[in-house]
Parts: C-alpha cells; structure tokens; sequence
C-alpha cells in the first residue's frame, strides 16, 4: 500500500513537471508537425540521460550538480543549443510540408539526449525533487526504485508523444500553412529558452569572477 501510494505521489509530481512549458514541450511541438512519432523518439533520448542520471543522483551527483560551474557550463552549452535548433527551424519554413520523410529518424532522439543534458533546470529539478523522490524509492528497495523511474518516465513519454501527435494530425488537417506557423511559433520558443538559459549562466559567471 505504501508503494502504490508513493507512486502515486511519483506520477502527479512528474506529471506536473512534464507538462510545464519547456525547450522538450517545444520540440516535441516542432518536430511534431512533421513526423507523428518525434515524441516517442524525444522520451527514448530524454531517457537516455535521464535513467542513467537517476542512479547517479542517488551516488551523489547531485551535489556536483548544484555547483555554480556545473550550472553555468550546462547553461551555456544548452543555450547554444538551443538557439542552433531554433536558427534550424526557422531555416525550414520554407519547405514545410506534410512529408514524415523530412524529419531524419535520429534527429528528435538526439534533440531529446541533448536538450535533457543540457537543460540545467531540468538537472538542477534531479539534484533536488528528484533526488527526494529517488532517496524515498532507493528506502524501499530495489524494485521500488525501479517503479519510480519506469513510471516517471512514462509520464514524459505518454506526454510527448501525445503532444508531437497533436501537432501532427493538426498541421495535417489545416495544411502547410499551420505547419509553418507551429514551426515559426516552437522556433521563436526555442530561441527564447537559448537565450534564457545563456543570460542566466553568463550572469552567473560575471557574479563568480
């Protein structure tokens, strides 16, 4: 009963993380107008850093992550990235349209692996929500650790899946025009999230020189 209960708590905190507006919501939305499966792949490389990042949390990254070097090189690195993808997006506007063939398969899982890792807020959640979640979990044993990430992470996959659907089925029904549009809309989201991201590590470097 305890188990189910804290699994439970588990789905609605990361569900409410899930769903809160970010550069993986924004992805999922871009890369969805083009391939119905982005999300799936974007989850399959959130994972990738995330599974591995749970375990290392539990050893004490955590602490690693809090520090204000790791924060700002993470901030960094994540920024350019993200300002590279929306430079991307912005560049294909030109030749939306509705062709799944146009969104290469490796593209959203390596968009997923690299927008998880460099997300210092996302990073920074696992350093603290996270690593209380995993600490609970790692207390109950091994299966119940096990539980929590699958099921954490189902709740990223069932979200951006959905969501690259969505956005898919929609831009198919209205056209390449709505196509163009969600596009433009998830590349000026994606620039603003690099720019924030940059802003926020650049400021903290200026503070600690």
């Amino acid at each position: 009963m305890a188990l189910l209960l804290f699994l439970f708590q588990v789905f609605l905190i990361s569900l409410s993380g899930v769903m809160a507006p970010g550069p993986v919501t924004a992805a999922a939305i871009g890369m969805g107008a083009r391939s119905r499966y982005a999300g799936m792949l974007l989850a399959i490389g959130h994972g990738i850093v995330e599974f591995p990042l749970m375990v290392l949390i539990v050893l004490g990254m955590g602490r690693i992550l809090k520090l204000p070097a790791a924060q700002i090189v993470i901030g960094l690195a994540g920024g350019a990235f993200l300002l590279m993808m929306a430079v991307g997006m912005l560049k294909s506007l030109r030749s939306a349209e509705q062709q799944e063939t146009k969104v290469a398969k490796s593209a959203p899982l390596l968009a997923g692996i690299i927008l998880s890792a460099g997300n210092p807020y996302f990073l920074f959640w696992w350093a603290t929500v996270g690593l209380a979640l995993a600490t609970t979990a790692t207390g109950m044993g091994i299966w119940a650790f096990a539980l929590f990430a699958v099921v954490h992470w189902l709740c990223d996959f069932i979200w951006l899946s959905a969501l690259s659907l969505a956005s898919f089925k929609g831009t198919g029904l209205f056209g390449p025009r709505s196509q163009r549009i969600v596009l433009l809309i998830c590349a000026v989201a994606l620039f603003f999230f690099g720019l924030f991201f940059i802003y926020n590590a650049a400021t903290a470097l200026i503070k600690n020189l």
